[in-house]
């Protein structure tokens, strides 16, 4: 059982488990990810975006995709976990739970206070793995987005004042 962080060469593999996960998360029509794209995101100028692989021999079946977030009330940075995906095939192997204490042990070297994530409301055995790990469900907070049109539309309203 292999976990690493994200190299250059493993970006196309990562993109395709990106497009596996969101096949899985029934939203595949919504992925506009591109090869180039994620590797700007990774090392870029000024990397934004961060990653692990799990390996299963020299293949990357699983990866786990973080950027930093921060709170205010505990003033420390915290990552937020944006997709931890490993393929069917080698769920139940522990590379999962590996991606995911991999994160948390970043968080405890680094002085981060939280390491966050969303999970889909159907997706019982993801919210089983998380429980399992000791994760609590924040059921009190409600995600919120604006995307596409919406947020070109309210990005070019009207200030008050204006």
């Amino acid at each position: 059982m292999t976990v690493r962080p994200i190299r250059p060469d493993d970006v196309p593999a990562v993109v395709g488990l990106v497009r596996e996960l969101a096949e899985y998360e029934r939203a595949l029509d919504e992925v506009r990810l591109t090869e180039q794209q994620l590797s700007e995101c990774l090392f870029g100028t000024a990397p934004a975006l961060f990653g692990h692989v799990a390996l299963h021999g020299d293949d990357v079946v699983g990866v786990a995709l973080w950027f930093l977030n921060f709170s205010t009330w505990r003033g420390t940075h915290g990552i937020y976990l944006e997709d931890l995906y490993v393929q069917p095939a080698h769920r139940g192997s522990g590379l999962g739970k590996e991606l995911l204490r991999t994160l948390a042990e970043v968080c405890v070297q680094r002085g981060y206070s939280r390491l966050e994530w969303s999970v889909l409301d159907w997706n019982t055995p993801s919210i089983d793995f998380y429980k399992a790990a000791g994760a609590v469900p924040m059921d009190e907070w409600t995600v919120f987005r604006l995307t596409d049109d919406a947020l070109s539309s309210f990005a070019a309203g009207a200030r008050p004042g204006s």
